[in-house]
């Protein structure tokens, strides 16, 4: 091959790559802007959020245009050298971050945080933690795996602490820091245990490699052999750094504080933002880690299925304490913020089930290639078609309840539920769109919120045919949906019953703060009982069919 034929192929490849990343470009783009403007003061010119909410539509619609000419793209397409991929999964999480960025963009501009001269620094944050997490959803490499990770904490840090002279948000900032930093030391030793000891960093040759290392030298001993053993202890730290982004128990403990002391635009920007992107990274690592990448060819061997339907019961496990401890923790809070945040951490543990079940259902121990394989392949579809019905749901049901709270706190100064009392007499809009969100995020019918429960926990209960901790696991979500209807009712009383003191500030209800609340909310009433729901359904049923390389 010729230097200029060399040429040729590496710039058409880099051409087709750039392309693939053009909606991350377009924020970075959006980024520089914002840093430069800063510098030569068009910013006193131009608000900030002006420039990030034009960056973000455009990022919107260049995502969107990759799906509109055609069906979201099918099988793998590597690009970056193979460090990202671009497929239906990565196509999904990047429309979901942008709409929820958008949306999160517009709620600051009404509510007024950040002000007008940190406006830049705020949305530059903003913006590159979107970013990050955008890498997370389409992260194909271990190294890129844990930058995006990183990309995406480290702004959220930042954003965290943005109110400055509050020692509330400072403290909560600090605790954020030190616990993100343990977790990311601890995933990046895990990472660097896997990618050594198999040889490789690359997600699709994780399970493969893993394979050819048990069929070596290693059949005799099994999972005994001190190899083995390495890897599953690096695929342990790198979750806990997943866990740690999810709040999951028993790392959760950043997450109460953090919404506390946070903005509660920032609190709801990682509510559903981090909680997105983790779970695209943990479903990406999951299903290329049992193999999936390998066909129906080849498995793992039966000692290794057999740690990974060990691994599924753990993620159930988990899933069923994060969810109690959430919901039991909410029930005594005073202070509306910290509320939502442990309902934050039972709704992760609730999409835990999803993948928890994916994962025992596709190390079902059927032979390949027969009706059984075939059957829990589809299954294990159908848990991600959940966990991905359930996110677009909780973005809108929770950006709301965080969207109604910040309202509220610009108006009477509190965050606490004493001070909702009553407020149905001054703000009736405001009171019933807060109702519509916390009866979806309990999972009443017939709204949003039950349709996402129904999918995830249907999908589950027949995964208990292949392992029963699967039923156990679904009793236990239910017991906890009946638990969160009382705290969620204890602020709903507040506002619709009891009466509003003489001295408390008066509510009014402001245009166009009434109009971004029915934005927000009349999709949760529309996913729940509507022909929307088919549509979403559909797509999500055929990221997971691409995902897990189902025809037909």
């Amino acid at each position: 091959m010729s230097f200029e034929q060399l040429l040729n192929s590496l710039t058409g490849s880099l051409s087709a790559d750039l392309a693939a990343f053009a909606p991350e470009l377009v924020l970075c783009a959006t980024i520089v802007a914002l840093l430069l403007g800063r510098l030569t003061n068009l910013d006193r010119v131009i608000p900030g959020y002006w420039g990030a909410l034009i960056g973000s539509l455009i990022a919107f619609g260049l995502a969107y245009m990759q799906v509109v000419p055609g069906d979201l793209p099918s099988g793998d397409s590597p690009f970056f050298s193979g460090l990202l991929v671009n497929d239906g999964l990565t196509v999904f999480f990047r429309l979901f971050l942008l709409l929820f960025l958008i949306l999160v963009i517009a709620l600051t501009v009404l509510s007024g945080v950040p002000d007008f001269e940190d406006g830049p620094d705020f949305y530059t944050l903003l913006l590159g933690a979107t970013v990050g997490m955008m890498l997370m959803a389409s992260a194909n490499h271990l190294l890129m795996l844990f930058l995006a990770v990183e990309m995406a904490s480290v702004p959220s840090y930042v954003m965290v602490g943005f109110l400055k002279g509050r020692r509330l948000s400072s403290e909560a900032s600090l605790k954020y820091v030190v616990y993100g930093a343990g977790a990311a030391g601890v995933m990046l030793y895990g990472t660097s245990l896997v990618g050594g000891m198999l040889g490789t960093a690359e997600l699709p040759l994780v399970a493969e490699q893993l394979g050819h290392l048990l069929a070596t030298d290693t059949t005799s001993e099994g999972m005994s052999h001190p190899a083995i053993r390495t890897v599953m202890l690096g695929l342990m730290m790198v979750l806990v750094g997943l866990a740690f982004k999810l709040s999951l128990v028993p790392f959760h403990f950043w997450c109460p504080d953090a919404f506390e002391g946070a903005p509660a635009e920032v609190g709801g920007f990682l509510s559903v933002a981090s909680k997105g992107a983790a779970f695209a990274l943990l479903i990406r690592v999951a299903t290329q880690f049992v193999g999936v990448a390998e066909g129906d060819q080849l498995g793992p061997a039966d000692d290794v299925t057999q740690l990974y339907v060990t691994l599924g019961v753990g993620l159930g496990v988990i899933s069923a304490v994060t969810m109690t401890f959430g919901n039991l923790a909410a029930y005594f809070q005073t202070n509306v913020k910290r509320l939502l945040a442990y309902s934050t951490i039972a709704h992760a543990g609730f999409m835990l089930a999803g993948v928890a079940a994916m994962v025992i259902a596709h190390n079902s121990g059927a032979s390949p290639g027969t009706e059984a394989a075939t059957q829990a392949k589809q299954l294990a579809a159908d848990c991600v078609e959940g966990v991905l019905f359930y996110l677009a749901v909780y973005l809108f049901m929770n950006l709301g309840a965080f969207a109604i709270v910040a309202l509220i706190r610009n108006q009477t100064y509190s965050e606490e539920i004493d001070d909702y009392r009553g407020l149905w007499s001054q703000t009736p809009l405001l009171c019933v769109a807060m109702a519509i969100c916390l009866f979806s995020l309990v999972g009443l019918p017939p709204l949003g919120g039950f349709m996402a429960k129904f999918f995830v926990l249907a999908a589950t209960w027949q995964a208990g045919d292949i392992h029963p901790a699967m039923w156990g696991l679904v009793v236990v979500a239910l017991m906890n949906t009946v638990i969160s209807l009382f705290y969620y009712l204890r602020v709903l009383v507040a506002m619709f019953i009891a009466p509003r003191p003489e001295e408390a500030p008066t509510v009014q209800s402001i245009p166009a703060e009434s109009a971004y609340i029915l934005l927000v909310t009349v999709p949760i009433v529309l996913l729940g009982a509507s022909p929307l729901i088919g549509r979403l359904s559909d797509a999500a049923q055929s990221i997971a069919n691409n995902l897990f390389k189902i025809t037909g």
